[in-house]
């Protein structure tokens, strides 16, 4: 009974899933499904650290590595089409320590993608 009153803790706490009113079966079973696999996530990443740095919690971890960003950088060529090169933000110290301590890499950077006649309205600001 406690590790399940403890789970509703981290559930409400730390993954921060809070009650919905859902009326239709359907949205109350994927509202479930959710909870259940953050609160999985939750745990595997929480046995991961035990054995990598037991001195840092969940939150911490995805807090630091909340701070590395995949950006959308735009540019209009001459001859009216846009190329967007999504680039993934450098790591900071504490990052990069932290990915070697879980033996995790970044991925690699996404190839740029041009854009003929469609472009999306990112001009405007």
């Amino acid at each position: 009974m406690t590790e399940v009153e403890a789970a509703f803790r981290v559930l409400k706490g730390e993954v921060v899933i809070r009650p919905i009113w859902h009326w239709v079966t359907p949205r109350v079973q994927a509202h479930v499904l959710v909870a259940f696999l953050g609160y999985a996530l939750w745990v595997a990443l929480k046995q991961k650290l035990k054995a990598a740095a037991p001195s840092l919690t969940p939150a911490q971890v995805l807090d630091q590595l909340g701070r590395i960003q995949l950006i959308d950088v735009w540019f209009k060529t001459r001859d009216g089409r846009a190329i967007c090169m999504p680039r993934i933000t450098q790591p900071e110290t504490a990052q990069v320590v932290l990915l070697h301590q879980l033996d995790w890499q970044l991925p690699e950077q996404p190839p740029p993608r041009i854009y003929q006649n469609q472009m999306p309205n990112v001009w405007e600001t």
